[in-house]
């Protein structure tokens, strides 16, 4: 009995001794990345790519070599599920959640006035940007897609308070669409929240209140902006 107990023991110890914690495969700069077709990427293309949200690298051969990743784009339900499960974007510095904003009135570029009684019963979602700032300008074709979305609802407005006049606004637009009512000169309201690092973004409930903020580019800003929209949406007054 004990011969066969010590015998399972070192069974037991020699199977262990082959027991490792899997391998972590990471992909770096010195990673080979290669399209479904075998064409490999430079690593200043597959980086943007990836950067993007829209791909993902995953080892070709995870059990021999962690070089070699193959390019593969995700699926909408896979991209949700990855943003979602990524840490919220850090609050700016210039809102507090749960703050009241009183309403101001605004012109946009096309002459039409938000008024400040408009915002009764509304969502705003307002942007902070400016032309020369490449994270404003990287962030807008995911804000398109918000606007697109909510199109349809008369309880959300987009607001988009630019630092720059109307005539470059209206210039940058025509090759490069922003679907928000965006306001020129907009130096007056960044000042009078303080605002000085761009993009910024803001969430106003129905209620008047911040329930999102962030400043700079988050690749999940646009989820959690969607999110807090529909938790504002639903709630009732």
């Amino acid at each position: 009995m004990r011969k066969s107990l010590s015998v399972f023991i070192l069974l037991l110890f020699i199977l262990g001794g082959f027991a490792q914690t899997p391998k972590r495969i990471t992909v770096n700069e010195a990673s080979i990345v290669k399209d479904s077709l075998g064409n490999q990427y430079p690593f200043v293309i597959w980086q943007k790519l990836l950067s993007e949200g829209n791909y993902t690298a995953r080892p070709i051969n995870p059990m021999q070599d962690d070089t070699e990743f193959l390019l593969v784009k995700l699926t909408e339900q896979e991209k949700t599920l990855r943003i979602s499960r990524m840490p919220k974007p850090a609050e700016s510095k210039f809102f507090t959640t749960g703050q009241t904003i009183k309403p101001f009135s605004v012109k946009d570029i096309t002459g039409k006035k938000v008024e400040a009684k408009d915002w009764a019963g509304k969502t705003i979602v307002i942007n902070f940007w400016f032309i020369g700032c490449p994270p404003c300008r990287a962030e807008i074709p995911e804000l398109n897609e918000l606007v697109a979305k909510y199109s349809n609802n008369p309880n959300v407005i987009f607001i988009g308070i630019a630092l720059d006049e109307g005539y470059p606004i209206k210039d940058f637009t025509k090759t490069s669409p922003f679907a928000y009512r965006l306001v020129a000169e907009g130096g007056y309201y960044a000042k009078l929240f303080k605002i000085n690092l761009f993009p910024t973004n803001v969430v106003i409930d129905k209620q008047g209140k911040v329930r999102f903020h962030g400043s700079g580019l988050a690749q999940n800003t646009p989820f959690w902006i969607d999110k807090t929209i529909q938790d504002s949406d639903n709630a009732t007054l």
